[in-house]
């Protein structure tokens, strides 16, 4: 018997080797991943870096997938995908050639070692709710409220719309 469908919601964000390229390249592995598919894309936002302030700013966006995996599957083919993109994971909130981080999924919360849906911290950052609010405004992130309402909550400052050029 096939699971069934559920929205997941995922995190992108890099600030090396052409952060712009990165995302893109991201976006285009999450649309392969198994019994996944991509749906939504926000825009891409320039960002001030959360972490140490001696790196480059971050470029940031918000995927929307529906998928037939687990949220621990689902995270698996994430973290395959950071480092097949040679994702080295050392310094927290440091730079990062790609990061991809599964916000939460539709279902029930988790909390079990190396995994926690919704994921720690997402009603504090702007550059989640931002892109986030932009594909999925009305999403209820269980114990944090919507989205539309956590990103009122959170500063505008230190974020900007990524003006693409072809």
């Amino acid at each position: 018997m096939r699971s069934r469908w559920r929205a997941a919601y995922v995190a992108v964000g890099s600030n090396l080797d052409q952060p712009q390229r990165r995302l893109l390249e991201a976006f285009e592995r999450l649309a392969g991943l198994r019994e996944t598919r991509l749906e939504l894309r926000s825009p891409l936002y320039l960002t001030r870096p959360m972490g140490p302030q001696d790196q480059p700013d971050f470029v940031n966006a918000v995927a929307g997938v529906l998928t037939r995996l687990g949220p621990r599957e689902l995270l698996e083919e994430l973290l395959a995908v950071e480092r097949a993109m040679g994702r080295d994971r050392q310094e927290r909130w440091g730079p990062r050639i790609i990061d991809l981080d599964l916000v939460w999924m539709t279902g029930e919360p988790v909390d079990e070692p190396g995994l926690t849906l919704p994921h720690p911290g997402v009603s504090e950052r702007n550059f989640v709710l931002y892109p986030l609010c932009d594909i999925a405004p009305t999403l209820l992130i269980p114990g944090h409220g919507r989205v539309v309402d956590l990103k009122a909550r959170v500063s505008g400052e230190g974020i900007s719309v990524l003006k693409i050029h072809p």
